[in-house]
């Protein structure tokens, strides 16, 4: 009897985990579109996101410590980790399975990427995962069309 209740109880805190609502800081300039359709994807995909409009975005990636080689236009932080630029909500929650990442970035602005979806141009990109040590590891690429 005390064995199927610790599996309840296991089951239960599994469930209200997987409930727990996603919360997003993201970070973008007044002006940029592509920042603002991003948010939208993270919002269709669950997220909760806290929008911060910023002055000065260059000092908030430093602050975060995204490489200027992995910078896009807006920064996300989720549990700690950063999320550079148009990464997918999918990878962001691979990101959160990942502790030793210090985040995730996809560079630039890749066409289709969420929030670049413009027409019917896709390029390939990456998904970037910087560790604590500054070592980079791909954790998804996408195709091009």
């Amino acid at each position: 009897m005390r064995q199927l209740f610790v599996l309840a109880a296991l089951l239960l805190s599994n469930l209200s985990f997987a409930a727990e609502p996603l919360t997003i800081d993201v970070h973008r300039d007044a002006n940029c579109g592509c920042c603002k359709a991003w948010i939208s994807h993270l919002q269709d995909n669950g997220f909760t996101v806290n929008d911060h409009v910023e002055a000065d975005m260059s000092a908030v990636k430093q602050r975060l410590g995204v490489p200027p080689r992995l910078a896009s236009c807006h920064t996300g932080v989720i549990n700690g980790q950063f999320v550079e630029g148009h990464v997918p909500a999918a990878d962001i929650l691979k990101l959160r399975q990942q502790p030793d990442l210090m985040g995730a970035a996809v560079p630039g602005m890749p066409a289709g990427s969420p929030g670049m979806e413009y027409g019917n141009v896709r390029d390939a990109y990456q998904v970037i995962g910087l560790d604590r040590q500054g070592a980079e590891r791909v954790i998804n690429q996408y195709s091009a069309n």
